[in-house]
C-alpha cells in the first residue's frame, strides 16, 4: 500500500470509528476522545502500517480496543439509546402508526441494549457500518464462520424477543 495520507485515508474514517466507539461506551464524550486518540495513534504508526489490506479495518480494530478498555477503566453502564437525541425523519402518516413504530423502536433498542457487548459490536459493524463479514473477522479477531454464527444468533435472539413482547404482551 502506498503510503497513507491522514485526509484521503484516515479523515473519512472518523464517522465510523465515532458510532463503533459511540456504541460501546455509550457516552457522546467519550466516543469522541476515543475516535481522537484512535485517529492520533494510526497517524503516528503510519510509516509501521505500509503492508496492510485494509487501514480502516485497521483503525476500527484501534478503536474498538480503546473503546473496551475505557469502558472496562470507568466501568460504566450501557446508556439506553433513548437518551441520545436523535434527528429521525417521521414518515408514518398518522399518530397511531407513530406511537406504533415509536413502541416498537423502543422495544428494539431495549432488547439490542441487553445483547452481550460483542454481539452488539458485530450487529453495529454489520448491519450499521455495513462491513463485510471479512472485516469483521478481522476487526473482532475472529473467523469469518464465527462473525456469520455470532451474527445470526444475535438476529435470532433480537427477533424472537421481540416476537414474545408482542404476541404475549410481556
Amino acid at each position: 500500500m502506498p503510503t497513507i495520507d491522514f485526509r484521503t485515508d484516515l479523515l473519512p474514517l472518523k464517522n465510523k470509528l465515532y458510532r463503533l466507539a459511540l456504541r460501546i461506551v455509550a457516552d457522546t464524550v467519550e466516543a469522541e476522545d476515543i475516535t481522537e486518540d484512535t485517529l492520533i495513534r494510526v497517524w503516528q504508526k503510519r510509516d509501521e502500517l505500509q503492508d496492510l489490506r485494509s487501514v480502516e479495518a485497521y483503525c476500527l480494530t484501534v478503536c474498538r480496543h480503546l473503546a473496551l478498555d475505557r469502558k472496562a477503566l470507568h466501568d460504566s453502564q450501557n446508556a439506553s439509546l433513548d437518551d441520545l437525541d436523535y434527528d429521525a425523519a417521521d414518515a408514518a402518516p398518522n399518530p397511531l402508526d407513530r406511537l406504533v413504530g415509536t413502541d416498537h423502536l423502543e422495544r428494539i433498542r431495549e432488547i439490542f441494549n441487553r445483547l452481550p457487548e460483542r454481539q452488539r459490536t458485530l450487529i453495529q459493524l454489520r448491519d450499521i457500518e455495513g462491513l463485510r463479514h471479512s472485516q469483521i473477522a478481522e476487526i473482532m479477531g475472529t473467523t469469518e464462520e464465527a462473525v456469520k454464527v455470532s451474527i445470526c444468533r444475535a438476529r435470532q435472539r433480537m427477533r424472537q424477543e421481540f416476537e414474545a413482547i408482542e404476541n404475549y404482551g410481556l
